[in-house]
């Protein structure tokens, strides 16, 4: 039991020299970011088109008196949006 707590005693003293790093962005990581915000602005803008397009397949079924398939897609397009742009949140709440 005695040698337990001698190597949890020089892992103590280890650790405590490590001290508690400041992040740091790695070197180029401006056009990473950089990538990431058009990546961003592409989903934003499809999530609309797709609500749009669904939006006007709705319209176009109920006037011709089709089988409504568009809700469906209205629906999904926005549950993808929701994710989409909560990616960050939900990563942050992942790692921390």
């Amino acid at each position: 039991m005695s040698m337990i707590l001698a190597v949890h005693d020089a892992y103590s003293q280890i650790l405590a020299q490590v001290g508690n790093p400041t992040p740091e962005a790695p070197p180029a990581s401006e056009k990473l970011l950089k990538l990431v915000r058009y990546f961003t602005w592409f989903v934003l803008l499809s999530g609309v088109m797709g609500i749009t397009y669904a939006g006007g397949r709705f319209a176009w079924e109920k006037w011709s008196g089709g089988g409504l398939e568009s809700p469906k897609m209205v629906a999904g397009a926005m549950i993808g949006g929701i994710i989409a742009t909560s990616a960050g949140t939900i990563m942050n709440a992942v790692i921390t």
